[in-house]
């Protein structure tokens, strides 16, 4: 047996699966595909886009990085969001971080090497930007879960800061970014109090949504073990 037979057997088992449910599903799928969301979130296996907010394949576009990282020279991220938007024409965005993410918490403790220590400088731009808020809080997990949800912040900040989606707001499509960190010791995710749908929303929003946060617990929302 080759090395990844199992695999080439579950993916039978799993599209059978689905035409025994709906035989026409992927003659439908293989026309056209008509998300109304794009997902930028975690490269992490943990965080499987389409599982966690339970859609079907088709309803969601997806593009991940370590660490959920929206970087202005970054053609790929870019290029996913020209597409989404101007093609696909989705009407939301979802920039999804997740506790326990292991780029966020390299970068907190300067601990990258490589090619990996370069692309996490930009969350240790965020540390730094925010260390007063970090500097506050009583342990390092408590520091990593906090940086996790101000990366989100400053994330959806950048999307919202890009040309391809300042275009689209000024010719008036509907389009909203919003922010989500995923626990995933609980399955759940956590609203980051973002939800911007125009260029004069942003300061006022993303500024709000760092205020919250730093009056909140840590992982608000659930008893940490």
């Amino acid at each position: 047996m080759r090395q990844l037979d199992h695999l080439l057997e579950k993916n039978k088992s799993w599209a059978d699966g689905i035409k025994a449910q709906d035989p026409q599903f992927f003659n439908r799928l293989s026309n056209q595909q008509a998300p109304e969301y794009l997902w930028i979130g975690c490269a992490d296996s943990r965080v499987p886009a389409n599982q966690i907010v339970d859609l079907m394949p088709g309803e969601l576009f997806v593009h991940r990085n370590v660490a959920n990282v929206v970087v202005h020279t970054d053609f790929n991220c870019l290029s996913v969001l020209q597409f989404a938007i101007e093609v696909l024409k989705v009407k939301h965005i979802l920039v999804v971080g997740h506790y326990g993410c292991g780029g966020v918490k390299a970068a907190m403790m300067n601990e990258g090497f490589g090619l990996i220590s370069h692309w996490l400088r930009h969350v240790q731009d965020v540390r730094d930007k925010h260390q007063s808020v970090l500097d506050a809080l009583s342990n390092d997990q408590d520091r990593v879960d906090r940086l996790c949800e101000l990366n989100v912040v400053e994330q959806v900040g950048h999307v919202c800061q890009n040309n391809i989606v300042q275009e689209a707001w000024r010719r008036g499509q509907p389009l909203t970014v919003h922010g989500f960190v995923y626990d995933v010791a609980d399955g759940i995710l956590r609203d980051m109090g973002l939800s911007i749908a125009s260029e004069e929303e942003r300061d006022a929003v993303q500024t709000n949504s760092v205020e919250e946060l730093i009056l909140r617990p840590v992982r608000s929302g659930r008893q940490k073990k």
